[in-house]
C-alpha cells in the first residue's frame, strides 16, 4: 500500500487507535509506552501496546500484541501499521517486530511513525527490512 492510497480519515483512525493503545501499555521499567494499530486486508483495525516484564526480555512489543489481536480476529494480512511512541524521537518497529510484520505483510506494507503530536514519518516494510526472508522462501518446490 502506498502512503498516497491511505485516506486521511483512515490515517486518523489508525492514529487514534494507536494512541489509545498506548494508554494500556505496561511499561513500568522503561516508562516508554508504545501503541500499535494494524489495518488488515478486510479494513479492520487491531491494536496492541507494549507489555514489559521484570524478567527481561520476556515482555513483548506493541506490534506483536497487535499482530496477535489481528490473528485472533481471523486476519492474516496486514496492509498498514501505525506505531506511536511518546516523542519527540521518531519510533520505528524493532528488528524482531519488523520480521514479525514480514510474516503477515508484503514488501509494500505501509509503516507509519507517530507520537501525540501526530504522524511524523512513513516507510514501506522493504525500506525498513531490505532483502528480507519471508514465508515464500519456504514454499519453493
Amino acid at each position: 500500500m502506498l502512503w498516497q492510497d491511505l485516506p486521511l480519515d483512515l490515517q486518523q483512525r489508525l492514529l487514534t487507535a494507536s494512541l489509545g493503545a498506548r494508554a494500556h501499555s505496561h511499561s513500568p521499567y522503561s516508562r516508554y509506552a508504545v501503541g500499535a494499530a494494524i489495518l488488515d486486508d478486510e479494513g479492520r483495525v487491531h491494536v496492541g501496546a507494549n507489555i514489559e516484564n521484570a524478567a527481561y526480555p520476556q515482555g513483548w512489543c506493541a506490534e506483536a500484541t497487535a499482530l496477535g489481536a489481528m490473528v485472533m480476529a481471523g486476519g492474516r494480512r496486514a496492509r498498514a501499521v501505525l506505531v506511536s511512541g511518546p516523542g519527540p524521537d521518531i519510533i520505528t518497529p524493532c528488528g524482531g517486530c519488523r520480521q514479525k510484520l514480514r510474516e503477515f505483510g508484503a514488501a509494500d506494507l505501509l509503516i507509519i511513525a507517530a507520537d501525540p503530536g501526530g504522524i511524523r514519518q512513513h516507510w514501506t516494510l522493504e525500506q525498513l527490512l531490505p532483502f528480507s526472508f519471508g514465508p515464500e522462501h519456504l514454499n519453493k518446490p
